[in-house]
């Protein structure tokens, strides 16, 4: 689709949510408001504001420096109540560096590994809310998304700049247990921020998922199925069309799922290429304990490889972040995973702690890429319930000389009302 296509396919999705949020508001000059409603409107709205502080080392073999990035973020806002139907949404993220001996992607320390929170003061979300429809809600404007588990489209929550989109989207659960989710997305704000020459990405990408739930003989079953339309201007070669679904198991302690996919070029994408992806895994959960294990294929004939540019890339293949981009030649992941939760243990409202192990290697050729451990642990104080302590580890060690050894260590305290 071209630029004046796309801006006739937002101009209509304006329209259409302008149209819904009017029904309503049609009868108003006949039936204004009663007091009692914009009374309920401000007392359901409420104000949104988080406070996250970070230390984050990196030792990369490639550089002669370490990193090292005290950063601050503070996210604040509020929404309001529905009146017609219709709430709105307004959040502000700024974002700052205490001590900056890193290469935030825009500062110019090139000879720094990178820690990719830079420093941004923007509009992070700015939206409406109507649901007007019965079992529809409609949202339109500046928002977060968050589809399934993050692996296709995600808001990169772990960066310190979230990355959100500019976009319709229309949520409908009109048949039970089935969720109807579409989105049109006009822009990607990323988070390298506004200052960032890969900052925002004009887009004309549409996604399509639909979940059903059931029970049966004490499993519980999610099916989902998805359409991925993306086409991003700034970056033609992340441009794909992915189908593919996903399948969860769970009875008792056990939980299983499963995901496919199959990925080619789409819009202006300069290559031509059919690549697939799949992914199975199990856990075990018993009285806060957890053990799971996985497999996870990325594909790539060589040239191109399956990409997901909209995901929470973070929380797959490794904290070190050694597979933002696929290899070419493909990814396999095979992972294991150890963790614990336990609440109320003295002083702790939550203790959780979990570590993760990876062995990568190549999917279309000979060839390990190398190993990964990451190891995380969560506190929470009974006496400060809104505050969450962090501390994450991650050691990347390289094999066949396919990247370098990276080691990365995180603090993190983070506040919430």
């Amino acid at each position: 689709m071209n630029v004046s296509f796309r801006k006739r396919l937002t101009s209509v999705g304006f329209t259409i949510f302008t149209m819904l949020a009017a029904i309503p508001m049609a009868y108003a000059e006949e039936m204004p408001p009663e007091p009692n409603s914009l009374v309920k409107a401000f007392k359901e709205s409420k104000i949104l504001f988080d406070a996250r502080l970070r230390w984050e080392h990196v030792d990369q073999d490639s550089f002669t420096n370490n990193a090292n990035a005290l950063t601050y973020r503070l996210r604040g806002g509020f929404e309001t109540g529905k009146l017609f139907d219709t709430s709105f949404l307004i959040e502000f993220d700024h974002v700052r560096d205490i001590v900056g001996d890193f290469n935030s992607t825009i500062n110019g320390n090139t000879t720094f590994p990178v820690v990719a929170d830079p420093n941004v003061t923007e509009l992070n979300r700015f939206q409406l809310t109507n649901t007007s429809l019965p079992d529809t809600k409609i949202i339109l404007g500046r928002q977060r998304i968050i589809l399934d588990d993050a692996r296709f489209v995600g808001h990169v929550g772990w960066r310190q700049n979230e990355q959100t989109y500019d976009s319709v989207r229309v949520q409908n659960t009109s048949l039970e247990g089935l969720t109807f989710d579409f989105t049109y997305i006009d822009q990607v704000n990323r988070i390298f921020g506004d200052d960032s020459p890969v900052g925002r990405f004009d887009s004309d990408s549409a996604l399509i998922n639909l979940n059903y739930k059931t029970a049966f003989n004490d499993v519980k079953a999610s099916l989902t199925g998805f359409a991925y339309l993306i086409d991003l201007e700034q970056a033609p070669g992340l441009s794909s069309q992915t189908y593919g679904f996903n399948i969860g198991l769970t009875k008792g302690m056990w939980s299983l799922k499963g995901s496919y996919a199959r990925q080619s070029d789409w819009a202006d994408q300069p290559a031509d290429y059919d690549v697939s992806y799949y992914h199975v895994a199990g856990f075990l959960k018993h009285k806060g304990l957890e053990l799971g294990a996985g497999y996870e294929v990325l594909g790539g004939d060589g040239t191109t490889a399956f990409s997901t540019p909209l995901a929470t890339v973070h929380k797959f293949n490794g904290f070190a972040d050694q597979f933002l981009a696929t290899p070419a030649v493909g990814l396999e992941d095979v992972y294991g995973k150890v963790g614990y939760a336990k609440k109320n243990v003295g002083l702790f409202a939550l203790l959780k702690a979990f570590a993760v192990y990876h062995d990568f290697s190549a999917k279309n050729a000979s060839g390990d890429f190398g190993s990964e451990i990451d190891v995380v642990g969560i506190a929470k104080l009974k006496a400060l319930d809104n505050v969450t302590f962090l501390a994450k580890y991650a050691n990347f060690q390289s094999d066949d000389g396919f990247k370098t050894d990276k080691e990365v260590f995180w603090l993190q305290v983070e506040f919430k009302i």
